[in-house]
C-alpha cells in the first residue's frame, strides 16, 4: 500500500530521532518533539501501519521503535530537500582544500575532509587513468642510451617509465621524438591512444623507427597495462566511535571488506556525472558490509567523471547532511581539476 503524507511524516520523525539519539523512539516522544499535529493514539496507529509495512521494527518488547532498511531507503527516496551547507561548512571545505600543491595532495585533502565532516569512514578513487588524457608527454636523457618518460594527464596524473634505446640517441632525436609524441597524443583519450602509437611507429623515418618502436612499446604499456586503480581512505577509527556500527557485535567483517581495494571500487566507482547514490544495508551486494550505508558520488572537471568518492558508515546516519556533504566535495574536487 502506498503511505500518506501523515504516515510519512511518522516516519521522517522517527527516522531523525534515531539517528540523533540512537534510542528506538516512541509515540510520546514523536507528539512531544514533533509538531505532527494528531493525537498519541493517531501517531500509535500510523507507527502500526508502518511497522506491518516492514519500514520500522520493535527492537524488543515494550521499547520504542527503530526504522529498517526499507524505512531508511524511503526516507531517503522521498527527500525533497537535502540540507544545505552552512557558510562555515563552504569555507572550511574551500579553506582546507585551497592549499594542495599537486594531485595526491588533493586526494588525501579530500579523503580527510569527508571523514572530519561526515564522521565516517571516506573513500577516494584516484582520477582513473582510463579515463583522462593525455596532456603532455616529456622525455628526459638519462644517459646515451636510456630516457625517462613522463606522461602527465589532465587530471593531473603523472607517470613515468624508463625507455632503454636501442643504441645511443643525441639531444636532436630525443627533441624530435618528443615533438612526434607530443603532435599525436597531446589532448587525447588515453582510452583512445593506442593505434596513436602504432601510427607514430608507421609513420616514422626508417632511421628513426627503431627508436620509436622502443618508446611507443613503453607508451603502451604506459597506457593500457595500468589497469590498477589507487584508492585514498580516512577515517576508520569512525567506526568504534561511540557505538557508531553494531555490526551483528563485531567490525571484523567490515575492516576486512575495507582492505579489499576492488569491493571499495565497486561501492565509489562507476557514478553518473553530478549524480549521488546511496546504497543502504542489504543493497550493498558485499555481504560484510550489509549492516552498513555508503553515499557515493563521481567527480571530475565539468560533465567529465574521472574518479568516485564517497563515505561508509551505519545505516543509522544523517542522509540529508551527508548526501550534502558527498555531493559538495565532489562538486568542489571537480572545479579544482578544471582550473589545474
Amino acid at each position: 500500500m502506498s503511505l500518506d503524507d501523515r504516515k510519512l511524516e511518522v516516519l521522517r520523525a522517527i527516522v531523525e530521532d534515531y539517528v540523533e539519539t540512537q534510542e528506538p523512539v516512541g509515540s510520546k516522544a514523536l507528539v512531544d518533539r514533533h509538531k505532527l499535529g494528531v493525537s498519541p493514539a493517531t501517531v500509535r496507529n500510523d507507527m502500526a501501519v508502518l511497522e506491518e509495512e516492514g519500514y520500522i521494527r520493535q527492537p524488543h518488547t515494550s521499547a520504542g521503535r527503530v526504522p529498517t532498511d526499507a524505512g531508511y531507503r524511503l526516507f531517503v527516496d522521498r527527500l525533497t530537500k537535502i540540507k544545505p551547507l552552512s557558510p562555515a561548512e563552504r569555507r572550511a571545505i574551500e579553506r582546507f582544500m585551497v592549499g594542495a600543491v599537486d594531485l595526491d595532495d588533493v586526494v588525501h585533502r579530500t579523503v580527510r575532509l569527508l571523514a572530519q565532516l561526515t564522521r565516517q569512514v571516506a573513500v577516494v578513487q584516484y582520477p582513473s587513468l582510463s579515463r583522462s588524457a593525455v596532456r603532455h608527454l616529456e622525455l628526459v636523457p638519462i644517459s646515451t642510451t636510456r630516457l625517462m618518460l613522463v606522461m602527465i594527464t589532465d587530471t593531473g596524473r603523472v607517470e613515468q617509465r624508463l625507455v632503454e634505446m636501442p643504441g645511443p640517441v643525441g639531444d636532436g632525436e630525443v627533441w624530435e621524438l618528443r615533438l612526434r609524441v607530443n603532435e599525436k597524443l597531446a589532448g587525447q583519450r588515453l582510452s583512445d591512444a593506442p593505434p596513436l602509437v602504432q601510427k607514430l611507429v608507421e609513420e616514422s623515418v626508417p632511421e628513426r623507427r627503431a627508436a620509436m618502436t622502443c618508446l611507443a612499446s613503453v607508451l603502451l604499456e604506459t597506457l593500457v597495462e595500468r589497469s590498477e586503480e589507487r584508492l585514498a581512505l580516512a577515517g576508520t577509527a569512525n567506526l568504534t566511535r561511540g557505538g557508531v556500527l553494531d555490526f551483528q557485535g563485531t567490525l571484523r567483517p567490515v575492516l576486512e571488506a575495507l582492505e579489499e581495494e576492488v569491493i571499495l571500487l565497486k561501492l565509489i566507482g562507476d557514478l553518473e556525472p553530478r549524480t549521488t547514490r546511496v546504497l543502504i544495508g542489504d543493497e550493498n551486494q558485499i555481504d560484510n558490509l550489509r549492516s552498513a550505508s555508503v553515499v557515493s558520488s563521481g567527480y571530475g572537471p565539468g560533465t567529465t567523471i574521472v574518479g568516485g568518492l564517497g563515505v561508509l558508515g551505519p545505516t543509522r546516519m544523517d542522509y540529508p547532511g551527508t548526501i550534502a556533504t558527498v555531493r559538495a566535495v565532489a562538486r568542489y574536487v571537480g572545479d579544482l581539476l578544471a582550473q589545474n
